[in-house]
């Protein structure tokens, strides 16, 4: 049987409106049956079971330099495009 958001929020003790924000960005799996969101026990105790300590995260590990060299050239574009933009450039 598919839990319904009051179920699910009632059970992992969060408010429904984190529920539907976290359906629509695809961060909670769920189905979605004529507009209604549902959410399949087996698939959230998965889920939940991820997020133990031990168990391998989805979020890749990058070096800082890596993010230095990234957000540096982030920086260095931004401030291309608003000196072209202003004419400056």
């Amino acid at each position: 049987m598919l839990l319904t958001i009051k179920d699910l929020s009632a059970r992992l003790n969060i408010k429904p409106s984190t529920l539907y924000l976290w359906a629509t960005q695809g961060k909670i799996p769920c189905r979605k049956i004529h507009g209604l969101i549902r959410f399949d026990p087996d698939a959230i105790t998965a889920w939940l079971c991820a997020f133990e300590p031990g168990q391998p995260t989805a979020v890749p590990i990058v070096p800082p330099t890596r993010i230095a060299t990234w957000t540096s050239s982030l920086k260095r574009r931004n401030v291309r495009s608003i000196l072209s933009a202003t004419g400056k450039l």
